[in-house]
């Protein structure tokens, strides 16, 4: 072994011991921190009830048709499957990553034969066969800086599956609700249709007798006849809703029909709902709020990614081939050493990245801080109408049912000849007017509980800011 190759065992080691002490301690590029969430410390809106726990918000309705059709959206879902290839390729983009930690090796192999068509003096045989390995060494984090950013950006898109998870249960629901309603709204409409009808043949018997104008009786009809219409209407939009569910269940229309047969018409009435923790509690159990900050950190290691671009790498390579053949002797040659690339003149570029790198940072901040205030205010809102909803529909009972207590009152008249029949299908009308109403706040009511189970991310928890 001569002098060169003795430098080059002696040394070798000691480079690659150095490399590898730079690359334990240096890394480039700003460390990140979350920052700090702005929120008041209580909410501001009325509270009542309680229920501090979001993740068993379902079972507070008690409808099984309900629970099946939330089943069937989870298992099959167009946008939840979406959700989850986004979640697939991410992890293949870290894995991808991760795999420039390690040294790349590649082998190679070929054989043949030759000799000449034309005074040839036989055939030759050639083999040869080969190895090829080359690691760059992470001297100043650009590797760590980019896994940084992949595992980020994998978490935020596991939270975006569960931001889709709570954005479809909260359709399922409220389009169920609204079908129910629709259901009790049809029958409503279809008394109110029966009523009128009454009333259009008693006023066309007076205005024949003469004892009522026949505009009168015009008037009668018209209002009957708008009546009916208001019904159709109301079938309709029954029918569409089924639909509806048919699309976000993934379930056949039989199915979804019998599953609608078997439950009962009446609205859900789940318990009341307060949120007895403060925002800075809630936004951050809150699917969007985690991939928005994921997203947030993810741009925060490409800064230092595009740092990176300023300073020299270091790579360890070397190979080795065989080759063997008929007309000559077997070789064995090898390589090995460290390749340096210094970056001297980019033309701009590398500062270019840089700068787009922290203009892609300041972006994802602001998105960050919008999505908070967002969050804040839906669920402030959604308070606000659940309190004013809950004092509504106690008034709109209580219109109800004195209407109900007139209509009955209306009718003992009626059988005693104190009232006509005019009168009494006027107070059952007013009365079902009433009914509609109430119906109609309580619907309300639901969509705001939705609206509010969504606002607050349905329970979902992330760990550590990440994923659950």
């Amino acid at each position: 072994m001569n002098f060169t190759n003795n430098r080059i065992f002696l040394f070798g080691p000691l480079l690659l011991a150095t490399a590898l002490n730079l690359t334990a301690c240096a890394t480039i590029g700003q460390d990140y921190r979350r920052p700090d969430l702005q929120e008041p410390a209580s909410w501001q809106a009325p509270q009542t009830g309680k229920l501090t726990d979001l993740t068993g918000c379902w079972a507070t309705f008690n409808d099984a048709t309900l629970d099946s059709f939330l089943e069937a959206t989870q298992k099959d879902n167009p946008t939840l499957a979406k959700a989850a290839a986004a979640i697939d390729k991410a992890r293949a983009n870290r894995a991808s990553v991760d795999a420039g930690f390690l040294p790349q090796v590649n082998a190679s192999g070929a054989a043949g034969w030759s000799g000449s068509l034309k005074n040839g003096t036989g055939t030759s045989r050639t083999a040869n066969g080969g190895l090829d390995s080359s690691w760059e060494i992470d001297l100043f984090g650009k590797n760590r800086r980019s896994a940084e950013s992949a595992g980020a950006l994998a978490q935020a898109r596991e939270a975006d599956w569960h931001d889709a998870r709570v954005s479809l249960a909260a359709e399922v629901a409220g389009t169920y609700i609204d079908y129910r309603a629709c259901r009790q709204k049809e029958k409503y409409y279809l008394d109110q249709a029966d009523s009128q009808a009454k009333t259009s043949y008693l006023t066309q018997l007076s205005a024949t007798a003469g004892f009522t104008a026949p505009a009168d009786a015009r008037l009668a009809g018209a209002s009957a006849a708008s009546t009916r219409s208001t019904a159709l209407a109301q079938k309709t939009e029954c029918e569409v809703l089924v639909k509806s569910l048919v699309a976000l269940t993934g379930m056949d229309e039989p199915s979804v029909r019998q599953q609608l047969g078997q439950g009962t018409m009446s609205l859900p009435q789940p318990e009341s709902l307060t949120v007895s923790s403060v925002p800075a509690d809630l936004v951050r159990q809150r699917p969007d709020i985690v991939s928005a900050e994921r997203t947030l950190a993810s741009t925060s290691a490409q800064i230092g990614v595009a740092e990176s671009g300023r300073y020299p790498s270091i790579s360890l390579s070397g190979s080795i081939s065989l080759s063997a053949g008929s007309a000559s002797p077997t070789t064995a040659p090898w390589s090995f050493g460290p390749t340096l690339s210094l970056p001297l003149f980019t033309g701009g570029r590398t500062e270019a990245s840089i700068k787009s790198a922290r203009a892609d940072y300041d972006s994802a901040l602001a998105d960050y801080k919008q999505v908070v205030r967002t969050v804040v205010k839906e669920v402030e809102q959604s308070l606000v109408r659940l309190d004013s909803m809950a004092q509504r529909e106690q008034e709109a009972g209580n219109s109800a049912e004195g209407y109900r207590a007139y209509l009955v009152a209306t009718e003992q008249n009626w059988r005693v000849g104190g009232a006509s029949m005019l009168d009494l299908e006027t107070a059952r009308r007013s009365t079902i007017s009433a009914d509609i109403s109430l119906l109609e706040l309580q619907q309300s009511r639901l969509h705001y509980w939705i609206a509010l189970y969504k606002a607050m991310g349905g329970g979902w928890k992330g760990q550590n800011g990440g994923s659950k």
